[in-house]
C-alpha cells in the first residue's frame, strides 16, 4: 500500500527551492535561473522502512514574507522544507518569526530547515553568523552537488509517516 504526503518548499525567491526539487526528483541541476511562478508540482515515490511513499512535493514562488503565500497552497501539507540561501542574509534574518508562523498556523505538519548552496560557502564561517542569529538548521545542502538534498527529502519523508 502507498501512502501519500503533500510536501511544499517554502522559502525567499532565488534560494535554490526548484533547484532542490530538480536535484531531488530528476536527479539535474541547470544554472539557469527560472523565477516560479504561482506553484509547481513534482512528485516522486521512494522507500521508507520498507513501505512505498508518494511524495507530491509542491514548489511555491518565493516570498519574503510567508504570510502572504496564498493560503490554498499550503492546505494539507504534511511537511514543509524551509530554504534559505546562506550567500544572503536577507533569506534568514526573520528566519524565527517565519518558522514559528509555519509551527503555529501548521502544528500537524513537520518543518525541517535548510539552507541550500554550501557549495558557494564556507561552511565553518557560516555556522558562525548562524550562531549570531541563533539559527539552528535540520540541513545545509547543495542542488549543485546533491550534497545531501536526497537525506534531506527522505528525512522528511520519514518523519510525515
Amino acid at each position: 500500500m502507498s501512502n501519500t504526503k503533500k510536501i511544499v518548499l517554502v522559502g525567499h525567491f532565488g534560494v535554490g527551492k526548484s533547484s532542490l526539487i530538480k536535484r531531488f526528483v530528476l536527479n539535474e541541476f541547470s544554472d539557469n535561473y527560472m523565477v516560479t511562478i504561482g506553484v509547481h508540482i513534482s512528485k516522486k515515490i521512494v522507500k521508507i522502512n520498507n513501505e512505498e511513499l508518494t511524495l507530491v512535493i509542491w514548489d511555491i514562488e518565493g516570498k519574503d514574507d510567508l504570510e502572504k503565500i496564498r493560503p490554498a497552497y499550503l492546505i494539507g501539507t504534511s511537511g514543509f522544507i524551509y530554504v534559505i540561501d546562506p550567500t544572503r542574509i536577507q533569506t534568514y534574518q526573520n528566519f524565527h518569526k517565519e518558522y514559528n508562523f509555519l509551527k503555529t498556523t501548521f502544528p500537524k505538519s513537520k518543518i525541517l530547515s535548510v539552507a541550500n548552496k554550501m557549495d558557494l560557502i564556507d561552511v565553518a564561517s557560516f555556522q558562525k553568523q548562524l550562531n549570531i542569529f541563533e539559527i539552528k538548521l535540520d540541513f545545509i545542502t547543495s542542488a549543485k552537488t546533491g550534497e545531501t538534498v536526497e537525506e534531506l527529502f527522505l528525512e522528511l519523508g520519514k518523519e510525515v509517516l
